[in-house]
C-alpha cells in the first residue's frame, strides 16, 4: 500500500504521485471494483434491491476509483510530461473497457430496474429517484440490450474513442509547444505594449531577444497589436494550421485521419443504439429535444445577428481603407484594426484596463462577488500538497464552517494545457465517515507576473475568471449528497454552461467593478495606487461592451453548427468531412475573411477531444439561460441577496438532481426568452424583417 494513488487521502496527494504508480493502482482498482460487484450481485440473488444494498457501495467504490484517476488526468493537463502521457494514454483503454462492462452488465441493470419498480423507490429522496432514473437511462445509452457481436463491438468504439480523442488533444498541445520564433530586434514589436513585450522577453530568458508562441498570452498581444503585418501573418498561418496539413509543422502532428475516425466511430456507436446519427445520440442526454430544434435554435440566432455582423464587418473595413489604406482584410489584420478601431471610437483598449485589475485585488473582488451574493466567504491555505509553486488553494465557508475547496492554477506555462476549465476534484457525497466536501480544480492560462510587475489582467481575462468560478460554484455549493447528481454531475450539458456565463455579467456592472479593481501603482496619468477603475475608463468599457458583438455571436454560432451539422449529417453513406461541412457553414453564417489553408477544425478539441461533440451549441443555448437569469437581478439589484439566494437554493444548490428547464422556472417563473441574450449583446432583432 506504498502507491499513494491506493490510499486513502482528504486531497490528492500530488508531490507524492510518479508516473509508474498510475497503471498499477488503476488496474488495482479496476480489478477490486469487478471483484466487488460480483459479489454485491451474487448477495442481492433472491432480494429486492435497496438504496443501501445496491447504490451506496456502488457510489462509494466509484468514487475511490475517481480519486485515484482524477489527479492524474489533473497532472496530464497541467504539468505534462512523457513519461506521464503514457501512462496516462495506457490507462485509457483499461477505463473505457471497465466503463462498457459496467454498462453492459445485465445483471446490473435488473437490479437498478428491481430498485425502481419496489416499493422503496417512493420513499427515496428527489435526488435518489434522478440517480436511479440517469442510470437506467445510462445503461441503455451504453448498450446494455445489445447481444453478441454488437456487445463486443460497442466495447471496442468505446475503447478506441477514448485512444482517439486523447490523441487528438496530444496533437493540439505537440503543435502548440512545436512553434516558436525569437525575435532580436525589439523594433519588429513595434506596436505590441510594455506588457506583452515584457512576457516575451521573459519567456526568451536572454537579454534583448524576445520568443513568441502560440500560447495565448503571447499569440493574442501580436494579433492585437503588432504593426508588423508580415509577423502577424507568420503567427497566425501557424496557430490556425495547428494539428494539421498545412502550415509549419505540416504533416506532423496531423489531426485529418483522426478527425475521419473518430466521426465514422461515433456514428457506429449511435447506429449500434438504434439512433439516427450521432447528434440524436448525444440529444438523449440534454435540455434540447432533438437535433431539429437545435438547428432552429441556432440558425433563429444567426438569421437575427448577421445583417449586424455584416454591417459591423463593413464598418471594420471602411475604417483599415479610410484610415491605413488597407484595400482588403486578411484574417491576421480583423483582429489588429478591431483593436484600432475600438481605440478611435471608445478611446479604450485592453491595455488601459490592465493596470486596475491585478490578480490579487480582481481574485478578491471575485470572491467579494460572490460573498454579497450567497453569503459564502473564502480563506487561503498556505500547507497543501500542491504540483507548482504557482497553485492557490482555498476554502469555502458559509456561516463560519468549511463547505467545499478549490485549486486555483491561473498561469500559462509549458507542458500546460491551453484554454481554461474547472473539473471535480472531489464530489460532494454522504459516506459512512460523515459528508464528503466537494473540491474543485479551477484552470487559466493568463499571462504571468512579470519582474516586479504582478499580474494584471484584461478585461477579457476577467471574464474568463469569472466565468470558470461560476462552474466552480456550481460545483461547491451543491446541497445534493448523492454523487450521480451532486454538483455538476448528472446536469444537463446545454445547461451546465448558466451559472458561468451568469457570473459573467458582475464584470460589467460599476458597483462590482469598484472592488473588482484597484490601480497596482500610482501612475503619470496622476491615478493612485488602489484606485478602482475610474468613471471616464468605465463609460468608455461599457459603451464598448458589445463593439462588434454580432461579429462575436455569429463566430460562435459557425462552431456551434459546423459541430452539430457535422454530426448530424455524417453517415456510411454520407462520409461528409469536416472541412466540407464547416465551409458549408461558414458560407451561411462568416462575415469574416477565411484563408484556404485555415485548419480551425484540426484544434477544436472542445468537440474532438472533450465533451462537447454536438453540444457546442450549448454555450449558446445556456446563454440565453444566464441572460435572462441575470435579468432578474437587473430588476431587483445585482446584489440583492434575496434573489441571490433563491438563485443559490432553486439552481446553485440543487446540481442535476431536477431538470435543469424546471429548475431555470423555479427561479424565473416562466419558461426562458431569447430577448434578454439580444438585448444585453446589442442586437437589435427588430430590424429583421
Amino acid at each position: 500500500m506504498t502507491n499513494p494513488l491506493l490510499q486513502e487521502h482528504l486531497l490528492p496527494p500530488f508531490s507524492a504521485i510518479k508516473p509508474e504508480q498510475v497503471l498499477p493502482a488503476i488496474e488495482q482498482r479496476l480489478n477490486t471494483n469487478r471483484e466487488r460487484i460480483a459479489q454485491l450481485l451474487a448477495d442481492l440473488q433472491g432480494t429486492t434491491p435497496s438504496w443501501e444494498t445496491l447504490v451506496a457501495p456502488l457510489e462509494q467504490w466509484d468514487d475511490e476509483l475517481a480519486k485515484a484517476w482524477s489527479p492524474v488526468g489533473h497532472l496530464n493537463g497541467v504539468l505534462n510530461s512523457d513519461e506521464l502521457r503514457d501512462a496516462y494514454n495506457a490507462c485509457l483503454p483499461l477505463l473505457s473497457q471497465y466503463s462498457t462492462e459496467m454498462g453492459q452488465n445485465r445483471e446490473l441493470f435488473e437490479a437498478y430496474q428491481a430498485l425502481r419498480n419496489s416499493d422503496e423507490f417512493d420513499t427515496l429522496s428527489t435526488a435518489q429517484q434522478t440517480a436511479i432514473e440517469h442510470a437506467l437511462r445510462d445503461f441503455r445509452l451504453s448498450g446494455v440490450d445489445l447481444e453478441g457481436d454488437s456487445k463486443v463491438r460497442y466495447g471496442e468504439i468505446k475503447q478506441r474513442l477514448s485512444e482517439l480523442t486523447s490523441k487528438f488533444g496530444e496533437n493540439v498541445l505537440d503543435a502548440t509547444q512545436a512553434w516558436s520564433k525569437i525575435i532580436d530586434d525589439e523594433a519588429e514589436l513595434a506596436g505590441l505594449p510594455d506588457s506583452a513585450k515584457g512576457l516575451l522577453a521573459q519567456l526568451a530568458g536572454e537579454a534583448g531577444q524576445f520568443k513568441v508562441t502560440l500560447d495565448f498570452p503571447s499569440y493574442m498581444p501580436i494579433m492585437s497589436y503588432a504593426d508588423n503585418r508580415e509577423l502577424r501573418q507568420e503567427v497566425y498561418s501557424a496557430f490556425v494550421t495547428r494539428a494539421s496539413d498545412q502550415g509549419p509543422t505540416a504533416g506532423e502532428f496531423d489531426n485529418s485521419e483522426i478527425m475521419q475516425e473518430i466521426l465514422a466511430l461515433r456514428y457506429e456507436l449511435a447506429q449500434l443504439l438504434g439512433f439516427e446519427n450521432y447528434a440524436e445520440y448525444s440529444l438523449a442526454t440534454k435540455m434540447a429535444g432533438s437535433a431539429q430544434e437545435v438547428v432552429d435554435f441556432l440558425n433563429d440566432l444567426a438569421l437575427k445577428a448577421k445583417p449586424q455582423a455584416e454591417r459591423e464587418f463593413a464598418e471594420l473595413s471602411a475604417f483599415a481603407k479610410n484610415e491605413y489604406g488597407v484595400e482588403h482584410l486578411q484574417p491576421w489584420d480583423v483582429t489588429y484594426y478591431a483593436e484600432k478601431l475600438r481605440q478611435s471610437r471608445y478611446a479604450i483598449s485592453q491595455e488601459d484596463i490592465r493596470p486596475y485589475l491585478p490578480i490579487d485585488t480582481v481574485v478578491n473582488g471575485m470572491f467579494e462577488t460572490v460573498s454579497r451574493l450567497y453569503g459564502i466567504e473564502f480563506e487561503e491555505q498556505t500547507g497543501f500538497d500542491s504540483y507548482h509553486p504557482d497553485v492557490r488553494f482555498f476554502h469555502v465557508l458559509k456561516d463560519g464552517q468549511q463547505i467545499a475547496a478549490f485549486y486555483l492554477d491561473l498561469y500559462a506555462r509549458e507542458k500546460k494545457r491551453g484554454g481554461a476549465w474547472m473539473d471535480d476534484c472531489r464530489i460532494r457525497r454522504q459516506t459512512e465517515q460523515g459528508l464528503q466536501l466537494p473540491v474543485a480544480y479551477l484552470v487559466c492560462n493568463f499571462s504571468p507576473a512579470v519582474g516586479d510587475t504582478p499580474a494584471l489582467l484584461t478585461h477579457d481575462e476577467l471574464t474568463t475568471l469569472f466565468h470558470e468560478f461560476g462552474h466552480g460554484l456550481h460545483h461547491m455549493l451543491t446541497q445534493i449528497d448523492v454523487a450521480a447528481v451532486s454538483g455538476i454531475n448528472g446536469v444537463a450539458w446545454d445547461a451546465v454552461e448558466l451559472p458561468s456565463q451568469f457570473l459573467e455579467n458582475w464584470c460589467y456592472e460599476p458597483e462590482a467593478l469598484a472592488f473588482i479593481s484597484g490601480r497596482f501603482e500610482d501612475g503619470d496619468d496622476g491615478h493612485q495606487q488602489g484606485e478602482p477603475l475610474p468613471q471616464p475608463l468605465l463609460d468608455k468599457l461599457l459603451a464598448a461592451k458589445n463593439f462588434q458583438s454580432a461579429m462575436m455571436m455569429m463566430r460562435q454560432l459557425e462552431f456551434a453548427l459546423f459541430d452539430l451539422r457535422l454530426h448530424r449529417e455524417y453517415s456510411d453513406s454520407n462520409p461528409v468531412t469536416a472541412e466540407q461541412i464547416l465551409a458549408q457553414v461558414r458560407n451561411q453564417v462568416a462575415v469574416v475573411p477565411v484563408v484556404p489553408f485555415n485548419r480551425f477544425q484540426h484544434s477544436f478539441s472542445h468537440i474532438f477531444a472533450g465533451g462537447y461533440a454536438a453540444g457546442y451549441y450549448s454555450y449558446k443555448w445556456a446563454e440565453v439561460l444566464s441572460a435572462d437569469a441575470f435579468s432578474q437581478f437587473e430588476e431587483d439589484g445585482i446584489f440583492n441577496r434575496d434573489t441571490g439566494g433563491r438563485f443559490l437554493r432553486e439552481i446553485l444548490s440543487q446540481g442535476g438532481s431536477r431538470e435543469a428547464a424546471q429548475l431555470f422556472e423555479n427561479f424565473r417563473g416562466r419558461a426562458p426568452s431569447v430577448e434578454p441574450l439580444l438585448r444585453h449583446s446589442g442586437i437589435n432583432s427588430e430590424k429583421v424583417a
